[in-house]
């Protein structure tokens, strides 16, 4: 068996990643069309360009669906970029098309059925990369996906839509969230690692100490973020106010404080299991040869421990640094600030628009978090890259 066959998807994915395509695009609204930002707009059909964008989706299902030969997934993989360009275009100029004549405050936005549409159409693109491209197919389709978009936006097509009217708006607030977000993922991730460091290290010892680690780490993920977030907050000013000398040194009861600790706090049950299983992963008879042959405890952990557990040490990262762009999110509700704070504002307003402003950049990070990590550790761990 070869490995082009080896790679070939399942028929029935593509055809079924076409068939949710075509179905959001004729039985769900393509476009909505509001008076305003606030309130719910009118249900717009997708016309011409969604019966190209799903006939085209149809063509790259069949492909793929058809005999492995590398030709059929370049065609399909073609074709399903066709679809999305199809997508852009229809969403843009149905839009623009949409606001002619329109007041000021009108907003035209992508309904459920473009959305579905393009979360089809890319799954059917990440098939068709995966078959054409073996090795990190998956990664240049989201690249070729992400220029396309990224295209259409700077040729003013997309700019009609009202999530770019609101970019338009708060352009400097969304970039300055998306590093102060950075920032705050990573001061957390950095912190759960100096704590779970030496927590796996003691729940290597089976025992009393192990057990008590895993009650810890295991019992803060019980607990609601709104009820630690408060808690942290307010034992945060109980601790300044018996100590104002700390205040010098940046700590305060609301901001990013409260923010990093909570975060870091949910992020060490992962870290301290994936790195307490890394660590434990090396064979016991290599870790008595070791012994044997005079390594003390420390060259025991570094020169054996550290590199044959390698692969589950750093899938426990890459679990704990998405999962930290994840719950960074909810610094928002500490004034941390963020892309949460654009959250909870849009959901304080009832603005669909901002709140996506702040929910598709951390979409965004958190995959291009994960799919580096992941192309970091293919060639340590035998991975193949998405």
């Amino acid at each position: 068996m070869t490995s082009r066959t080896m790679t070939r998807p399942a028929a029935w994915l593509p055809l079924a990643a076409a068939g949710l395509a075509v179905a959001a695009l004729v039985g769900l609204p393509f476009l909505t069309l509001a008076p305003n930002r606030l309130v719910p707009g009118s249900p717009v059909g997708s016309g011409l360009a969604g019966a190209a964008a799903g006939g085209l989706a149809l063509l790259a299902a069949l492909l793929l669906a058809g005999p492995a030969r590398p030709w059929r997934a370049r065609l399909a993989l073609l074709a399903a970029l066709a679809a999305w360009c199809a997508l852009l275009v229809g969403a843009g100029q149905g839009a623009a098309g949409l606001l002619a004549g329109k007041p000021q405050a009108a907003r035209a936005a992508l309904g459920s059925g473009a959305w579905l549409a393009g979360l089809a159409l890319t799954g059917l693109a990440g098939e068709a990369a995966r078959a054409a491209l073996p090795r990190r197919g998956g990664l240049v389709a989201a690249l070729l996906l992400l220029g396309l978009v990224s295209l259409a936006a700077w040729a003013g097509l997309l700019g009609s839509l009202s999530l770019a009217v609101e970019y338009r708006v708060r352009a400097g607030a969304v970039g300055e969230a998306v590093l102060h977000h950075i920032g705050l993922a990573g001061a957390s991730l950095l912190l759960a690692l100096a704590v779970s460091a030496p927590l796996a290290l003691l729940h290597l010892r089976d025992g009393p100490a192990a057990r008590l680690v895993d009650g810890l780490v295991s019992g803060i993920q019980v607990v609601p973020a709104l009820a630690l977030f408060a808690a942290l907050v307010a034992g945060l000013s109980g601790l300044l106010t018996l100590v104002p000398a700390l205040r010098a040194l940046g700590l305060s009861a609301i901001g990013p404080v409260p923010a990093v600790i909570g975060t870091a706090a949910y992020l060490c049950l992962p870290l301290v299991r994936g790195l307490a299983a890394g660590l434990a992963a090396a064979d016991p008879d290599v870790l008595a040869a070791a012994r044997a042959m005079g390594l003390t405890r420390r060259d025991v952990l570094l020169r054996v421990r550290l590199p044959l557990g390698a692969p589950l040490l750093w899938g426990a990262l890459r679990v704990a640094a998405v999962q930290s762009v994840g719950f960074a999110t909810l610094g928002g509700l500490v004034g941390a600030g963020g892309l949460g704070a654009l959250i909870f504002e849009g959901m304080a307003q009832f603005a669909q628009d901002l709140i996506l402003l702040g929910a598709l950049p951390v979409i965004g990070l958190a995959l291009a978090v994960d799919a580096g990590l992941a192309l970091l550790a293919g060639p340590a761990s035998g991975e193949e890259p998405a």
